[in-house]
C-alpha cells in the first residue's frame, strides 16, 4: 500500500484490507480488522484502544508508543495457520498494552502483561 494516513480516524469493520507499509502514525483506528495486512506499517503513537485484530499480518509493524489498551489480538478460524494474528518482528517498546488478549497468535512471547520482542 505504502499510503500516507497519518492521524486518520477510522472506525466500523475492515476486511481484507491491505495496510502494508502505512504511514498510519498518530491514526485512531478503533475498528475491527480482519484478515487485514499491516506488514511493515508505521503505526508510532496510533491509537487502537479497544480493536479487534483477527488474522491480521502486523510482522514487522512499528507499535512503538502506540495505545493499544483493551486490543484484541486473536485468529479467524480458517483450519490453518494463515487464520492467526502474525506479531514477528512487531516493536511494542511503550506501548500501553493495558486490558490487551493474545489469542492463538505468532511470533511474539508473552511474559505477564507484556510482550517480548
Amino acid at each position: 500500500m505504502d499510503a500516507e494516513l497519518t492521524s486518520v480516524v477510522a472506525a466500523g469493520i475492515y476486511d481484507r484490507v491491505d495496510f502494508s507499509r502505512a504511514d498510519l502514525r498518530l491514526a485512531t483506528l478503533r475498528a475491527s480488522f480482519k484478515m487485514c495486512t499491516f506488514r511493515g506499517a508505521d503505526l508510532r503513537g496510533a491509537n487502537l484502544a479497544g480493536a479487534w485484530l483477527a488474522g491480521c499480518d502486523l510482522s514487522g509493524a512499528d507499535l512503538r508508543d502506540a495505545d493499544l489498551a483493551g486490543v484484541r489480538f486473536t485468529y479467524v478460524n480458517t483450519g490453518s495457520d494463515n487464520g492467526r494474528t502474525d506479531l514477528t518482528g512487531a516493536r511494542f517498546e511503550g506501548a500501553d498494552l493495558t486490558g490487551a488478549s493474545f489469542e492463538r497468535v505468532i511470533g511474539y512471547e508473552s511474559t505477564g502483561d507484556h510482550v517480548v520482542g
